[in-house]
């Protein structure tokens, strides 16, 4: 997932982020590292706040 890459592209820090998809910071952070897995409902969530396309988030 590029999750880090996409939220670093938009400038938004990892608090932010965690604040926008209402999970906790370290959380994200997890979920950054790869220590997580997530539902598809949490990266669906992940993709609004960030504004970009599954391709995007997910990588090919």
């Amino acid at each position: 997932m590029n999750l880090r890459r996409e939220r670093m592209r938009k400038k938004i820090t990892q608090e932010k982020l965690a604040e926008l998809v209402d999970l906790n910071i370290r959380t994200v952070q997890k979920i950054e590292a790869g220590n997580v897995n997530i539902l598809l409902t949490t990266v669906l969530r992940l993709r609004k706040a960030l504004g970009c396309s599954w391709d995007v988030l997910l990588g090919k």
